[in-house]
Order: C-alpha cells, then structure tokens, then sequence
C-alpha cells in the first residue's frame, strides 16, 4: 500500500470518544486563561508596574507556553492522563489565587457581595473572543496532530457516528462564527434585503478561494483525502462559504427571537427525512462517488441543512450574549443561563441518542446539531467562568488591567494606558487575524506532511514538531498583531 493510502487508512474508519472526555477537555483552556491571568497579576503586585508588568518578549513566551503548549500536550502525550492534566491546573489555580489573596492588603480585600455590585467596562465580550481564539488554536492543532500516531484515534474525526474532538471542532467553529456575525451585532442592515444578502455572497469570496486553492492544491499534489468528511471535491472552507450565504438569505425573513425554533425545525425536518426516505443509505453509500458532482460531494452538500441550524442557534446567542451588561451580577445571570441551556441540551441529546441515533458529523444530523450547541454553550461559560475569577483578583489585588479579560469601570483619573499589554496579547493577535491564522495551520500541516514521515513518527518527534508548529504560527501572528498589520484585503 502506498503512503498516500496508509495515511488514508489511518484517519478512517473511526468511532470518536465519549461525551464525558469532550466535556473534561471543556476545562482545560479556561484553566490555562486563569493561570496566565494569575501569573500576570503576581507580577504587577511583585513589580508595582501597571502597564508592562514582564518585558515584551516574556509576555509573548507566556501566552504560547501558558495558552498553547498544554493544549498540545493534553491531546497527544497527555491524552490518557487527562483528568490528572486539569485536576494539577485547577490546584495550580487554587495555589496561585491563594497566593493573590495573601498578597493582597485587607482592607482591599471585598466581599463577595459587594463585588456582585461591581461596575464592568468593555467594548466587547471577553469570553466570546476567546471562545473564537481557542477553537481556532485547537483546530490548528489537531488538524496537523491527527496525522501522527502520538494523536489518540478516539480524538479523530469519525466515520459515520460518534463523538470526537474534531468533530465538535467542526460545529464549534460554525458556531463561533454565528456569534459575531452582522445579525449578532445588530448592525443595521442599509438598503434591500436582497441586496443585503448580495453582500454577504461577496463577503465570502475569500473562503470560496482558499476552498477552491486547497482543492486544486491537494490534487496537484497528491495529498492524503478522507472523501467520506466532506467528498471529493468539497471542503471546510466551501461549506463556510455556503453556510453563511443561506444563513444571510434565512436572517433576512426569519424573526430574530424565534431563530432557535427555526433551526430546530430545519434540522428535525432533515431527520424526519434521514429516518424516512433513503436519504441516509445514499449518504452512507461510498461507491457511487463517480456518477456526478452530487454523488461525489454529497457529505459536504447535505451537511450545510444542519450547519445552518447551528449557525442560526448561534446567532440567537450571539444576540443575546452581545446585550449590554453593566454590572458582574447581570454578566453571571447570564452565564448561569448560558450552563442551564447546555445542561438542557445535553439532556435532550442523550435522549436523541436512545431514541432516534447517535451523534453524527457526516451526517450533520439532529443529534449533532444539539451536541454542537450545547458542547458549544459549555465551554464558551466555562471561559466565561474564568473571566469572573480572573476579575474578582484583579478588583481584591488593586491590579488594574489583564488583556483579554473585563476591566472594572475606573474613574477617569485612574484609569492608565493599556496598550503596551493589548499589542504583546496572544489572544488578541489571533483574534486580529484568524482567516489568517487559520490559512497557515493549513498551508504549514501540509508542508510538514510533505516533509516528514509522520506516521513513522515516535512520540518524543512528533511532540517536538507540533509545539514547533503552533510556536511558528503563533509568533507570525505575534509579530503582524504588533506591527498593528490586519491581513484584511475583502
């Protein structure tokens, strides 16, 4: 068998992790947010400085050592030890936040109570960008990761059914762009609807360019395909593409506060006819790939209905998690309602499994859209969680600014420069260029797998090069967030 087939085999035909391991890995990158948070506010008690608490290079090595590398090293060599991994950082937080509060003068000590009384500043919502930043750092790292042993298969794609990490990556990051889409915003929306959506079909033609050169790339090159993810000729990026499109057409005629009901409705109505019709034995089917286009790209045309589900249930939380909120009580009412809906849905899925079938990506059936959502909502309040913690130490600590977190309102004579730590922020050099960020994790996957034999790879190598590719992208990334440089051309 050739290369090309061995590394084929190698991602197909697998059934994904429990539920149970996707929600663990939900506390992980929140852990990581607050250590580096903790770290930072030690600092400035430490140094007394208020604006670059560590020199610039420090901060830049922090945010990948502390935000990037145990993302790395939980879904490969610390895979199998994973409730050890976020049980050690949740002790390391303990310690840290203990150590903030010994350090911290009593009387600036507050009460719980009067914190909930707390005015917030911010012009956006902290754990929505940072929701958006980790699924796309997770994302560039298992799509290179996957191709090496060192890579649990659990977490891999599935095949037809199943549950694993990339393939809530998938709905996650459909999700994610939902969140802070022109509808979520409320940005008003200037002439015709139709031109409106005439727009948005412009707007996408970035994503339907990188679809096109990633197709025409990978059949030049005779790159490794998994035809039954999306087919032959389809891939991620076309169904981003089509995803907003129909979404934009939808947002224009459906009411906003009744999107949930509309996306629930499209993707019983699709399940109703995957149980009914031979819609599903048609999908599942893989020998008919060469009768048309259809039949080639099938997955990837088919899987738009539930994508678009997600994508409207997202902008119905974007709507509601992007109103103003003024105070740390209303921010936690809020976050407390985002656990409810994910504990709802949780429960709704696992009576969609007994009762309908499983969860399934290829499919992008109704169990999928509910575990999407809801894993979704779960990880986004769990990040939320840490944002609360990190800003009741930076109000009981006197430390005025951590990047990437709310701030306390400030009297106008308090309030200092916080542009040294926002240009050297991780976060908000992702954020500033994700499609860009996202091109290279692909554009670099491809060229490690060029380069090296990655299936032959043994764990201590395979390790050495994903932190070395994440460090790479990271740092590009880095480097454009402080040279102030948006790579923006649509």
């Amino acid at each position: 068998m050739a290369q090309k087939e061995f590394k084929e085999a190698f991602v197909a035909n697998l059934n994904g992790t429990g539920l149970e391991e996707v929600v663990l890995g939900s506390f992980l990158s929140p852990l990581c947010f607050i250590i580096r948070g903790f770290l930072l506010i030690l600092c400035y008690q430490t140094r007394g400085a208020v604006v670059l608490p560590l020199p610039p290079l420090s901060h830049m090595f922090l945010d990948v050592f502390v935000l990037v590398f145990p993302l790395v090293l939980s879904c490969t060599v610390l895979s199998s030890v994973l409730h050890q991994v976020i049980l050690s950082l949740a002790f390391i937080s303990a310690g840290l936040f203990c150590w903030i509060r010994l350090s911290t003068d009593r009387s600036a000590q507050k009460s719980a109570s009067s914190f909930l009384q707390t005015p917030v500043q911010c012009d956006q919502v902290p754990f929505v960008t940072l929701f958006r930043v980790f699924v796309n750092v997770k994302t560039a790292i298992s799509i290179l990761a996957v191709d090496f042993p060192v890579f649990p298969r659990r977490y891999a794609k599935t095949e037809t059914y199943g549950t694993g990490v990339m393939d809530f990556g998938v709905g996650a990051f459909v999700f994610a762009n939902a969140l802070v889409c022109p509808e979520a915003r409320r940005k008003n929306i200037s002439g015709s609807r139709m031109g409106h959506v005439t727009q948005q079909i412009v707007s996408v033609w970035p994503l339907l360019a990188l679809g096109l050169a990633r197709l025409l790339s990978v059949k030049l090159a005779d790159y490794q395909e998994h035809v039954t993810e999306y087919g032959v000729h389809w891939n991620f990026f076309f169904t981003l593409a089509m995803v907003r499109i129909v979404a934009s057409a939808l947002l224009t005629i459906l009411p906003s506060r009744q999107l949930w009901v509309f996306a629930l409705l499209f993707s019983g109505l699709y399940q109703f006819t995957l149980e009914t019709s031979e819609l599903k034995a048609f999908l599942i089917h893989n020998n008919d790939r060469e009768k048309d286009f259809l039949h080639a790209n099938k997955e990837g045309i088919f899987s738009i209905v539930g994508n678009v589900a997600i994508y409207l249930i997202g902008v119905q939380f974007g709507l509601y998690v992007m109103q103003p909120r003024f105070h740390v009580k209303e921010w936690l009412k809020m976050l407390l309602n985002l656990l409810f809906c994910s504990f709802f849905l949780y429960c709704v899925l696992f009576a969609c499994q007994t009762f309908v079938e499983p969860v399934s990506r290829r499919l992008a059936n109704l169990p999928f859209v509910i575990w999407s959502v809801g894993q979704s909502l779960l990880f986004m309040s769990c990040l939320g969680v840490a944002d609360m913690v990190l800003l009741f130490s930076k109000k009981s600590s006197g430390c005025p600014f951590v990047p990437s977190s709310l701030s306390l309102c400030r009297k106008k004579e308090e309030r200092t420069d916080t542009t040294g730590l926002e240009r050297l922020c991780l976060i908000k050099a992702v954020h500033r260029n994700q499609l860009l960020f996202f091109l290279l994790a692909n554009v670099m996957t491809g060229l490690t797998n060029m380069v090296v034999d990655t299936l032959g790879s043994d764990g201590f190598f395979s390790v050495s090069v994903l932190l070395l590719y994440m460090f790479v992208n990271c740092i590009l990334v880095h480097v454009l967030h402080i040279l102030g440089i948006t790579v923006k051309f649509w």
